[in-house]
């Protein structure tokens, strides 16, 4: 029985270590073909911006092309599922904002455990947002709004992107904050949610600076009454903040980070997160993300480690916020 036992020993020893030259092969010769982003949410969106933005720069530094696809559905859910139950070869990666932290609470039975089931690439970038409401609401001012929503809840609108999404996080927040109950309006993604404020469909939106710079810019299509992180924008100095007007320890800032599946090899991650932060110096995607009024991560934020560390937190943070508010995705 020991020498069976030892053949078996050595069959296992030669079988691992022939898996794990394989790996090694593999890993020196990655990346060999494209590789697919996936966003889990609508194309023109503000997470589907930053991927696009991001996709070049490191296509060229990897030199294989990097395609985006968007994979939408479920608050956001499936797209993550997708990379976790794709070959950890570094051919599938996900990139995803802040709900990759508020699903665990959000939803009882959701298909993947964003702490065990990926490997983590780096943090991309920090997103304020900011309170809008149609062109021709009838409050100018943020003291005017919270007056009329106060005394008119049942009849104001407050669209956002769909469960799950941070829209919809900024619009519980206010809600809470202010203490109104007011009607909300699920979308399938970012950009239909603000088309309907632009076109006057509904009165509120809370959305990432990503997607409403632009508009704010314009000045012609919507109104803006603040934006939600404890400072002014510097890219938009003339917004007061939400905190300043009120609502104290308003904070609501879009993180964005890139993820693997468990199992891709560290060498492949290596290359991923080179690649990344390459993308992150480019001149061009500075250039647009300063537009944008978004702030890409320093350095020392954008490695697996980093990423890691900050996901555990906001998992515990939004956990807290999301179950005291009695929200439920199912």
């Amino acid at each position: 029985m020991r020498s069976i036992s030892s053949f078996s020993r050595r069959a296992l020893g030669l079988a691992c270590a022939a898996m794990l030259a394989a790996a090694a092969a593999h890993a020196a010769d990655y990346p060999d073909k494209s590789i697919v982003m996936v966003v889990p949410y609508s194309a023109g969106g503000p997470t589907d911006v930053v991927a696009r933005l991001l996709a070049v720069p490191m296509g060229q530094s990897l030199g294989q092309s990097v395609v985006v696809e968007n994979t939408v559905g479920a608050g956001g859910t499936i797209a993550p599922t997708r990379v976790a139950r794709a070959r950890p070869d570094g051919y599938t990666i996900l990139i995803h904002h802040m709900g990759m932290a508020t699903a665990p609470a959000l939803y009882r039975k959701l298909p993947y455990d964003p702490l065990k089931d990926f490997e983590y690439i780096g943090q991309v970038l920090d997103v304020p947002m900011t309170l809008l409401s149609r062109k021709d609401f009838p409050a100018n001012t943020f003291p005017e709004l919270l007056d009329y929503v106060k005394k008119h809840q049942d009849k104001v609108s407050m669209a956002h992107a769909g469960m799950g999404a941070v829209s919809q996080l900024c619009s519980l927040l206010f809600m809470h904050q202010t203490g109104v109950n007011l009607t909300t309006v699920p979308y399938k993604g970012a950009g239909p949610a603000m088309n309907d404020l632009m076109g006057g469909q509904v009165d509120l939106l809370c959305d990432q600076t990503t997607q409403t710079a632009p508009v704010i810019q314009d000045g012609k299509r919507a109104k803006v009454f603040g934006v939600t992180t404890p400072a002014r924008l510097s890219s938009m100095p003339d917004i007061p903040t939400l905190d300043e007007q009120g609502l104290k320890g308003f904070d609501v800032k879009v993180w964005h980070g890139m993820y693997a599946p468990k199992g891709t090899p560290r060498e492949v991650i290596a290359r991923l997160n080179k690649a990344l932060n390459a993308a992150l110096v480019d001149d061009n995607v500075k250039r647009r993300i300063a537009e944008l009024s978004s702030d890409l991560v320093s350095p020392d934020k954008a490695t697996p480690e980093s990423l890691r560390t900050h996901l555990a937190s906001e998992v515990d943070r939004w956990g807290k916020v999301i179950r005291a508010a009695g929200v439920s995705a199912e």
